[in-house]
């Protein structure tokens, strides 16, 4: 693969591929839709700059829905397809209704089974039992009976009509073991799709599933428009088990497993082993009759299969590698969410793009996200090796629809009836550039974090989920020390040791390995004998390693490798990503946290040009004021911004081992130009970039304040503006979204000469508690000046949106001297509307009434928390001195 140089990525990073545009999960409802609404929606979607949809059929929410898969809702997925190619959109469709795949076309031959075990303690008389099936569909198995008690020789008995246990010498206990059923049925169906979740081990019920669902959308729309098909994560709850499971088992592990099938039940010598056959067959069953069943299903039809690989049945990071497009979900930097196995998968196979779900339960309930929550868990996604976004999501909604309409039960609730919506459109042009930027060159991962797939098999005899497993084994603490140390790092697993070369791997780290594969100790010792180094963290299988624990990681990491981008006054809250060019380096630096932060980065290669870009502002990136002292690169960050680092020409230094970095917190640098065209010289920390402390005018006012649109009862236009002081809060009753404020401000003619430029600062932001209830609910830790955003304009001229730290905005273009009118149109969320809604709670009724309880809503009861519409602070008006042009 051929790696660009600075000069294509500058020439890119302006102008960025369409392509890389965040994609939006649209929910269909019922599925109950209009044509008209279809156009309306997608069109919104269009000039919000989001790069098209992936529909996702679930639950009906009104009486009369449509059945699946009818002809009219086919006819409405073709109508849709067709006008998002007319809009320049992408268009993917999910292969079910709800997840995981299954329906009402899937019988108990076709359904997802798992292993029920029977215990009965019993004496030492003989005993006879007829073998009758507790529930239609059951089968037995396999039986034993073990000697004593607690019971231990456990011998199998003889299978038929009649279940022979013959005499023993004292207590004993009969151990039964039948296949059944799951009963899992498809969640969140539409109406029309209720039933079993599909066995995932058969190549047959797959195929079965895919001709009838696949092959219905597929007949209803070309594949020429659709992006992709998709796969939700696999969440098949306690499949473990396949009528062909003990020929495949013997075909592949070489012994027949129905004699020791107790030992997935059963503490024992040799359980270990056999759980670790039994869970390596299961993998290898659900990656060549599920995974690769629908891949090739695809390629034949010429389209993608995107695919979410997690979860149940237990496929391993690797397995990943059977779909064409490799998706996760998750956030947080510092661990190992869904997203690091995605990225890492990707990493390994050398892909460009990985995808991940994202704001699945951004700040519950749905509404009460705003635009800097979507941003701040965009950085966390992207710091995590994601280049692609498909937001979670967008739901569908009749212009009929009572109150505030139809919201999907959980998530962000992310279209255009969110008042603080005008931020949208800015919002998607800094993940797509940001998006696009992560593609190119490759990544810069030193440390490799072997995934003890072995131990996580031999610790489960049952069904689970080996992600799941595997970042509970593995434990917050190790990737936390690795990225908080300077550090990038990739998950590996014994599949993917195959295709990964020893040599380069500067670092391997084994978290808590108790059994090594003969393969994998031979890559270890491959490793170290290239010049890596293998750092056992807790992990006696491999002795040859440096010994760590969680504690010590850091410093044992140093003195290996220095790190890639050491950090200094960061508090554990700015994060790097690294990505090589052909001639240079790309780093994407995030404030994760609430804190302004000034924080020391030294590379640890550094090249002779270093250029800070503006991911919010292209046209300002370049060769900027830049603060070095030594390799030290010093750079200022408000809450939850972010910047681009950009290192070109020849190499200066490629450190061995990392140095102290002592950033001077007086001499950071702007950020990257934040405010716009003229104002260049803004200092994250107020103050000017080589030039004079900043002159400032206070706006005490007099302020106007104008009730906006937004009230349940429609009132809001028309009223008589109040005179308010600052800062001004409007509270929720009645429930109100928006609302207008003006004042008039006077420009001294010398503030307007040509070596000026004039920034309307909003004021500082305040920290926030975490009142979440769910723990993967994203939310910021701030309380912006302004509660949401602000639709910024002077004598009715816009001037942009103030929507993310450090609220400011360039105003030297519309403002003149002497008088003027700013006006700041402000918007708040949807939630207070969403907490007044009367008919919320009847559209849940009537769906339950009508097609059952498919869902319950959730978290409505903290729709109000936190909420504080309004302008908190006294704004002030900068006058700096421009800065020079990048």
């Amino acid at each position: 693969m051929t790696r660009p140089s600075v000069d294509d990525v500058r020439t890119g990073f302006a102008a960025p591929d369409p392509a890389a545009r965040p994609l939006m999960r649209w929910w269909w409802f019922g599925p109950d839709i209009e044509e008209a609404e279809i156009d309306r929606e997608l069109r919104a979607m269009a000039d919000a700059g989001l790069g098209g949809a992936e529909i996702a059929f679930v639950y009906p929410l009104r009486e009369g829905s449509p059945r699946f898969l009818s002809d009219e809702v086919l006819a409405q997925v073709r109508h849709a397809a067709e006008t998002a190619r007319d809009l320049g959109l992408r268009l993917d469709v999910t292969l079910t209704s709800g997840w995981s795949y299954g329906g009402s076309h899937i019988g108990p031959e076709h359904a997802s089974r798992t292993l029920h075990w029977d215990r009965r303690d019993i004496s030492p008389e003989p005993v006879d039992v007829t073998v009758t099936s507790p529930w239609p569909g059951d089968e037995l198995v396999a039986a034993f009976v073990g000697e004593g008690f607690p019971p231990d020789d456990w011998t199998p008995l003889p299978l038929g009509e009649v279940l022979h246990v013959p005499a023993g010498r004292g207590p004993r206990t009969v151990l039964l073991a039948w296949s059944r059923v799951t009963g899992q049925q498809v969640k969140r169906a539409s109406a029309g799709a209720e039933g079993p979740v599909l066995d995932h081990y058969s190549a047959e019920a797959a195929r079965h599933h895919l001709d009838v669902v696949g092959g219905a959308l597929l007949e209803a729309v070309p594949a020429e428009l659709l992006g992709s098909v998709f796969c939700d994560s696999l969440e098949v709850y306690g499949a473990d088990w396949t009528p062909d499971l003990p020929q495949e088992f013997a075909r592949r592990r070489g012994y027949d497993p129905l004699p020791l099938l107790h030992r997935l039940h059963v503490d024992e010598d040799g359980s270990a082993a056999f759980r670790i056959d039994m869970g390596r067959t299961l993998t290898e069953l659900v990656e060549e009759n599920f995974v690769a069943v629908c891949r090739e299903w695809a390629r034949a039809r010429g389209i993608p299969f995107r695919l979410q690989g997690y979860g149940q049945p237990p496929v391993t990071l690797s397995s990943q590698l059977g779909a064409d497009l490799i998706e996760g979900e998750g956030w947080g930097w510092t661990g190992l969410p869904q997203t690091r196995w995605a990225s890492s998968a990707a990493h390994l196979d050398g892909r460009d793009l990985v995808s991940s779900e994202i704001w699945t339960w951004v700040h519950s309930p749905s509404f009460r996200a705003t635009p800097l929550d979507l941003k701040g868990e965009a950085h966390e996604h992207l710091l995590l090796g994601i280049n692609q976004f498909v937001g979670h999501g967008w739901p569908y909604s009749p212009p009929e629809a009572p109150g505030m309409g139809w919201m999907f039960y959980a998530a962000g609730a992310l279209d255009d009836r969110n008042p603080w919506w005008p931020a949208m459109p800015e919002l998607t042009r800094y993940l797509t550039r940001l998006s696009w930027l992560l593609r190119q060159g490759e990544p810069v991962a030193d440390v490799a974090v072997y995934l003890p797939t072995s131990d996580l098999y031999a610790a489960h005899g049952e069904g689970f989920d080996l992600w799941r497993a595997g970042r509970d084994h593995i434990g917050p603490e190790i990737p936390a020390a690795i990225r908080r140390a300077g550090y990038d790092l990739d998950l590996v697993d014994d599949q993917a040791l195959d295709m990964l070369e020893a040599r380069s791997v500067p670092v391997v780290v084994l978290p808590q390995v108790t059994r090594l594969p003969q393969p994998a100790r031979a890559w270890l010792d491959a490793v170290r004998e290239a010049g890596g180094t293998v750092i056992a963290v807790d992990s006696p299988a491999y002795p040859d390693g440096i010994a760590a624990d969680a504690a010590t990681l850091p410093d044992v990491l140093a003195r290996s490798l220095a790190p890639d981008v050491a950090l200094e006054g960061d508090g554990g809250e700015i994060g790097v990503v690294h990505r090589r060019l052909a001639d240079g380096d790309v780093y994407f630096v995030a404030n994760t946290g609430p804190q302004v932060r000034t924080v020391g980065l030294t590379p640890r290669t550094r090249r002779a040009r270093c250029e800070q870009w503006d991911p919010r502002d292209p046209s300002d990136s370049g060769v900027g004021p830049m603060t070095h002292e030594g390799d030290v690169v010093t750079v200022t960050l408000h809450p939850y911004e972010a910047t681009v680092l950009v290192a070109s020409g020849a190499v200066v230094s490629d450190a061995a081992v990392s140095g102290p970095v002592t950033p001077d917190p007086d001499r950071g640098s702007s950020g990257a130009g934040r405010e716009g065209a003229g104002c260049d010289g803004v200092a994250r920390d107020g103050a000017g970039t080589g030039s004079a402390r900043p002159e400032a005018l206070r706006l005490d006012g007099p302020w106007r304040f104008t009730p906006g649109v937004g009230r349940s009862d429609g009132e809001g236009e028309g009223e008589e503006p109040v005179e308010v002081r600052l800062p001004h809060r409007w509270g929720t009753e009645p429930p109100l979204v928006s609302g207008t404020y003006e004042t008039t401000v006077v420009v001294e003619p010398g503030w307007c000469d040509d070596a000026s430029s004039l920034v309307l600062d909003l004021g500082p932001s305040r920290i926030l508690e975490n009142s979440t209830r769910q723990a993967a609910s994203y939310r910021v830790l701030l309380a912006p000046p302004v509660r949401e955003i602000a639709v910024v304009s002077v004598d009715g001229r816009q001037a942009g949106v103030i929507w993310d730290a450090p609220h400011r905005l360039d105003l030297t273009d519309v403002l003149r001297a002497g008088e003027n009118t700013l006006r700041l149109e402000v918007h708040g969320t949807a939630a207070p509307l969403v907490a007044a809604d009367p008919h919320a709670a009847g559209i849940v009724a009537e769906s339950c009434r009508v097609y059952g309880r498919r869902f319950d809503q959730q978290d409505l009861d903290l729709a109000l928390d936190q909420v504080d519409a309004g302008l908190h602070a006294v704004p002030v008006l900068h006058r700096l001195a421009r800065g020079p042009r990048r």
